[in-house]
């Protein structure tokens, strides 16, 4: 049996200000062919997996290119041909093969191109003919197409968020796929649009017992594989919002029945699901009033993750109003500003002009007098067994404040974004992080309190209101019933 892999992810925010090319590729994550590392990133666990399978299988394994962006705006079309190409290239070179597996985003939008990841498996189809089998692993904050459904085998969706499965879902994937590749299922995949966007994270009820069910159902044999695609707010894309995927063995009725009972459980969540999101200045106070520290506030619309800058100043500037002290907050993307801080050395004084620059709705430049405490090159995170990283980073203090300073894009997942740069968060008395739910995996063990501020900044946080141009459907809340505008 003969196996191709490849990996090629972004999650695209189309109203974001920045643009998308091959150097945040490059430089976020990049690996050539039989390159890619023994841990698994984000999009990529189904290499370590099938690296393992070949071993103790004996199938021959042909990789392929392995990369991701960090989440950012509209990828540029000569970047997404190339990397397209290059892949496709690599697969045709493969043939034949038996079965193809991709560890993708499902966000990815270029200049031209509403649905890459449909465009990039339709062709794979295309190349392998009928008899292959592909299966492909999404992040649940993705766009759902037909296209993609009617080319692929399989498909597996993280069911956590924050994402603390992403592993388990590459080895489901390559799991399912050896197995259908090699006759022992024949997967028959059922799709029901609810019609729905909103936050779902998992870490909290009602979707912590949603996920536990179609856990259940996959461990009692009632499913092969069941996933909920969440949808991307931020992406304009005719496919936006929330699906779920149901993999029966050869049962399609069974499977469309369970996926709309499921969908429809699903849509009756709507509005009930996300955290309480406070006002900046009222989630501070909240956290300099409480006795359980340290209190971790996540900012969670300027999160890089969702592929804004990273470089907004609203929370810190209420911090300075407020007058704070024993905080470290993490991170500020401004390479200028860290370069600055380089050639000043640790331990200078300087006045530094930082964040506040990619964006008219992100709060204006901090200019302050700053200690330079800490310089690091190449800084890492973990997130789960990934390791990401930040760029070359500046540790700067202002007053008691601690602020992280990065030069490559990335939202907190990890407390050790902090003590690797010698900040000891259990000292602290308020951690601001920029993430929307990621950190809250790693970070809840050592948090005393979790607060999330909403701060309104260049992330389309409300659908309603965003300018959406490709989306034709009736989606909740844009429209009060969509299913019953749909029977209509």
């Amino acid at each position: 049996m003969r196996v191709f892999c490849a990996s090629l992810a972004t999650e695209t925010n189309t109203f974001s200000p920045l643009r998308t090319d091959f150097s945040d590729f490059a430089q976020s994550f990049y690996a050539p062919p039989g390159e890619h590392p023994d841990t698994p990133t984000l999009c990529s666990a189904v290499f370590p997996a099938l690296r393992r399978r070949a071993k103790d299988e004996g199938f021959t394994l042909i990789e392929g290119t392995a990369t991701w962006a960090e989440p950012g705006g509209l990828v540029s079309a000569a970047t997404w041909e190339h990397l397209r190409d290059e892949v496709l290239s690599q697969l045709k070179a493969a043939l034949p093969v038996d079965a193809v597996v991709l560890g993708l985003h499902g966000a990815m939008i270029a200049d031209g191109c509403v649905d890459c990841e449909g465009e990039l498996i339709a062709s794979a189809r295309a190349l392998t003919g009928p008899g292959a089998k592909i299966g492909v692993s999404f992040d649940p904050h993705s766009h759902l197409s037909a296209k993609r459904v009617e080319n692929a085998d399989i498909i597996t969706v993280f069911k956590e968020f924050p994402h603390t499965d992403f592993v388990e879902a590459g080895e489901a994937c390559v799991d399912l796929t050896l197995r259908a590749a090699r006759g022992e299922i024949a997967p028959r995949i059922s799709v029901f649009d609810v019609r729905m966007m909103d936050v779902l994270p998992t870490s909290i009820q009602p979707m912590r017992g949603f996920v536990d069910k179609i856990m259940s159902l996959e461990e009692q044999g009632d499913i092969l594989s069941g996933s909920v695609i969440h949808g991307f707010m931020a992406g304009d894309s005719p496919d936006l919002g929330a699906k779920v995927v149901v993999i029966t063995d050869n049962d399609a009725a069974r499977g469309d029945q369970l996926a709309r009972v499921l969908g429809m459980e699903l849509f009756g969540f709507r509005g009930r699901t996300k955290p309480d999101f406070l006002p900046p200045a009222e989630a501070l106070r909240r956290a300099d009033a409480s006795d359980r520290t340290p209190v971790v506030v996540a900012d969670v619309w300027d999160n890089p993750g969702g592929g804004v800058a990273g470089d907004s100043t609203i929370l810190l500037q209420e911090a300075l109003n407020q007058n704070l002290g024993g905080v470290a907050l993490g991170t500020i993307w401004d390479p200028m500003a860290v370069r600055l801080c380089f050639a000043a050395g640790e331990g200078a004084e300087l006045d530094l002009r930082f964040g506040g620059k990619t964006s008219a709705h992100a709060g204006a430049p901090i200019d302050a007098k700053v200690t330079v405490t800490r310089l690091q090159r190449d800084a890492v995170q973990s997130f789960g067994t990934s390791v990401v990283p930040l760029g070359d980073c500046a540790v700067i203090r202002i007053g008691d404040l601690d602020i992280v300073l990065n030069t490559n894009r990335s939202q907190t997942f990890s407390p050790d974004l902090f003590t690797n740069l010698g900040i000891d968060i259990a000292n602290k008395r308020i951690v601001i992080v920029k993430s929307t739910n990621h950190f809250h995996g790693a970070f809840a063990p050592v948090a005393g309190e979790i607060l999330y501020a909403a701060v309104d900044g260049p992330y389309p946080n409300n659908p309603i209101h965003t300018d959406y141009t490709h989306l034709t459907r009736a989606l909740w809340p844009r429209v009060d019933a969509p299913h019953a505008e749909e029977c209509a």
